[in-house]
């Protein structure tokens, strides 16, 4: 039978209510084992922090045990696995959240993150509890910290003498590929270009014979996918600033003492910001590494840029789940 995700909701609440009624002698263990499924490689940032930080911080009463590249659980499904109690954690992203929660949608759009700093501000901050209460009390999952992926910025295949990118404006025209759902198309639009849907393993060769302008992905895909051979410029836009939180078993975390509830949450905010230092320090090498390649690599305006973009957002149907004030105050959380 399958279940809806309400099911699931339900289903999740009411495994926390029995977690909650039985006795604490029955749930104490010597130690517990946490199985984290993710569809990231071991040797992915995110992975390397939670097994060298994370894990021998919980060692005394946990086991920390990694299943990579979806080897347990299937991408997508991990959530969940949380919910049936299948599963005692696993790296999520606001995209995924929001497929149970339309809420989570704001933190996935445009501009609403500035920097890998002001995401945990926002995570931080009391703007979030309500969306952790919600996934807590309806989905059976506890989110702990808040993981940094990366900035996506405009990668164009001509000179920046030919068409210098400093405002939505000067996008104008620009045939921009970028992935091909309606979310990411209508980012595309927002960011003042033609966004063009295609396959990843087409864009390549249509940089390369001018069937697009360009694309937008983070520096190490730019890297990776050897785009710089074939562009002439990167504008730092800046204009998604990628996350996932780590997401941890509600029904599990009951079972834990006090002392080991701060523990673990202590133990991902340190693994979470060991990952993220080095994803930008990566960031700041593939900087000095593509402008050897001989791209010119610069800043625009980026106030003009999140202005147009958050007012394309807001005046679209994206943002009718956005609880009120909620764009407001993580915007000053980043002043």
């Amino acid at each position: 039978m399958t279940l809806s995700r309400r099911q699931f909701s339900i289903r999740a609440f009411a495994l926390t209510c029995l977690a909650a009624i039985v006795p604490a002698s029955a749930q104490a263990q010597d130690t517990v084992t946490l199985r984290m499924s993710t569809p990231a490689s071991e040797t992915d940032q995110r992975s390397i922090a939670l097994e060298e930080v994370f894990a021998p911080a919980v060692a005394e009463f946990a086991t920390y045990e990694p299943h990579y590249n979806a080897s347990l659980i299937a991408q997508g499904s991990e959530l969940e696995s949380i919910a049936t109690g299948d599963l005692e954690m696993s790296i999520t992203s606001a995209q995924e959240l929001a497929t149970f929660f339309p809420e989570f949608s704001i933190f996935t759009a445009g501009y609403v993150h500035q920097s890998a700093e002001h995401q945990v501000a926002v995570f931080n901050d009391a703007v979030m509890d309500p969306f952790k209460q919600k996934v807590e009390d309806e989905l059976g999952v506890k989110l702990l910290a808040v993981m940094y992926l990366g900035k996506r910025h405009v990668n164009l295949r001509f000179p920046r003498s030919e068409r210098d990118v400093q405002t939505p404006d000067d996008l104008a025209g620009v045939n921009l590929r970028m992935p091909g759902s309606e979310a990411w198309q209508f980012l595309g639009r927002a960011l003042g270009a033609n966004p063009t849907p295609m396959a990843f393993t087409e864009v390549y060769t249509a940089l390369q014979t001018g069937s697009v302008d360009g694309q937008d992905n983070p520096l190490p895909t730019v890297v990776d996918a050897k785009f710089y051979e074939v562009t002439e410029q990167i504008a730092l836009t800046q204009h998604l600033v990628d996350l996932n939180y780590i997401a941890f078993s509600k029904s599990v975390w009951d079972s834990l003492t006090p002392e080991q509830q701060a523990t673990v949450e202590q133990a991902a905010v340190d693994a979470a910001e060991s990952a993220r230092q080095a994803q930008l320090a990566k960031e700041e090498e593939l900087v000095a590494f593509l402008e050897e390649q001989g791209l010119d690599i610069y800043e625009p305006d980026l106030a003009a840029f999140r202005e147009h973009v958050q007012a394309e957002y807001l005046a679209s149907d994206l943002a009718a789940s956005w609880p009120e004030g909620v764009l407001d105050r993580i915007n000053e959380l980043g002043e």
